[in-house]
């Protein structure tokens, strides 16, 4: 497990390049995801092809799958999550760990089976940390985003340094 709540089990460029075959060799059997910026991009309203071809190796790997949102738009979050074939947990309130623990509950996968993956590291990450899941922190797939995720952006990049992802 990572040292801090801030610190990711893996860092990859993209959430298509994220190792399915990896994680089923590490006992994976649920994958947790961010919806804004990791699987839809913020200027968009639907997934791009290679992030359902990802999902649709996810699923043919047996692993269960969970979109976990911040967002409040219930009927948007439902809308992406039927489209990429998950089932949802939103209004989730990360960095609080509860609705990670909603979703394990949910797909009926402990934490030290699951992953969390996500573009941002004060909600995705610290949640998924909290919550006892591995983590994978992506680039967010768009520049636009809500001004106080802007601010947050910020404070990353002073967490994360020169750190490097895998796939750039």
């Amino acid at each position: 497990m990572p040292r801090s709540p801030f610190e990711a089990t893996a860092y990859v460029a993209s959430v298509d390049l994220v190792d399915v075959g990896r994680l089923a060799s590490e006992g994976v059997r649920c994958v947790l995801l961010d919806r804004d910026n990791t699987c839809v991009p913020r200027d968009a309203k639907v997934a791009p092809p290679q992030v359902l071809d990802w999902l649709g190796r996810v699923r043919e790997a047996g692993m269960a799958t969970c979109v976990v949102s911040n967002n409040f738009h219930s009927a948007e979050v439902e809308r992406s999550a039927r489209e990429l074939g998950c089932e949802v947990v939103h209004h989730a309130m990360k960095p609080l760990p509860f609705a990670v623990h909603a979703a394990l509950r949910k797909v009926g996968v402990p934490a030290e089976q699951a992953v969390l993956v996500g573009d941002q590291v004060f909600t995705d990450v610290v949640a998924g940390n909290l919550a006892g899941v591995r983590t994978v922190l992506v680039r967010p797939q768009s520049t636009q985003d809500l001004w106080y995720t802007q601010l947050l952006r910020v404070a990353e990049r002073v967490v994360l340094g020169d750190r490097r992802f895998r796939g750039e």
